[in-house]
């Protein structure tokens, strides 16, 4: 039995005082991989660093988080998706469009967004996709980009059933993370009806804390409280749901375990 935490960003400062303990609670529960989404041209080195101190813990993605796009997003973009950068990465991301903070560059993002799907399908990988204030713009690029080659997983799921459902239809796996566990998130109604093998797990690591640490900084230990609520939920054991959940990422990522 092992977990797969989708989506971390445990390279980020938060981290720097006490790694090593937290690797060590990974280890403890039973997580066996962590993903690590880039976010701009800052942190790919740290990133990298981090990857290249546990290769078989880690697994890197490239690419530009749509609140880091501006007007020179094609020069960042340059300078993350180098070659040597996606050696051994195994999706783009995270990637998507953001327009809660401001819709100054909404253009610019969509641009970004559109140009990093490309470079997804051309490679053969996933994307991992942030979507904020946005889903129907999401939804709208991702239908007219699926040509039965895009994959990818929209990470921070928190929508309604319609919106999973949608998600769903065109093979996109919705990443579930500590927000099923907050009382009022009403994610947990939505789940009822969803079959786990659309799901993975993630905490997003340093954010959204799953109960009971929540308004603490979260770390990729904590997947195991996300998957304890989610097996609660669809009536399964802690069990199947670890294994089917999994699966799922192995799949979506082609990850070698």
């Amino acid at each position: 039995m092992s977990i797969v935490d989708t989506h971390s960003h445990l390279y980020l400062e938060n981290f720097q005082e006490d790694l090593d303990k937290v690797i060590e609670r990974i280890h403890e529960n039973k997580i066996s991989k962590v993903l690590l989404p880039n976010i701009d041209r800052e942190s790919v080195i740290p990133l990298l660093k981090l990857y290249g101190s546990n290769t078989s813990l880690f697994s890197p993605m490239m690419g530009l988080h749509p609140t880091s796009v501006n007007t020179n997003f094609q020069k960042d973009l340059e300078f993350i998706l180098k070659e040597k950068n996606l050696k051994n990465i195994c999706a783009i991301g995270e990637i998507g469009l953001d327009y809660y903070w401001s819709e100054e560059f909404k253009e610019q993002q969509k641009e970004a967004f559109q140009y990093q799907i490309d470079f997804a399908k051309k490679m053969g990988l996933p994307i991992a996709v942030h979507c904020r204030n946005a889903f129907e713009d999401i939804l709208a690029i991702l239908e007219k980009n699926q040509d039965k080659t895009l994959k990818g997983v929209l990470h921070c799921f928190t929508g309604n059933e319609e919106q999973a459902d949608r998600l769903i239809k065109i093979g996109f796996y919705l990443g579930i993370g500590g927000v099923l566990t907050y009382k009022n998130s009403g994610l947990d109604k939505t789940l009822k009806n969803i079959n786990v093998e659309h799901l993975v797990l993630e905490t997003d690591a340093p954010f959204l804390s799953p109960v009971p640490f929540r308004g603490k900084r979260n770390e990729s230990s904590y997947t195991i409280y996300v998957a304890k609520k989610l097996a609660e939920i669809k009536n399964i054991s802690l069990e199947e749901l670890m294994n089917t959940t999994t699966a799922n990422a192995i799949e979506l990522f082609n990850l070698e375990m």
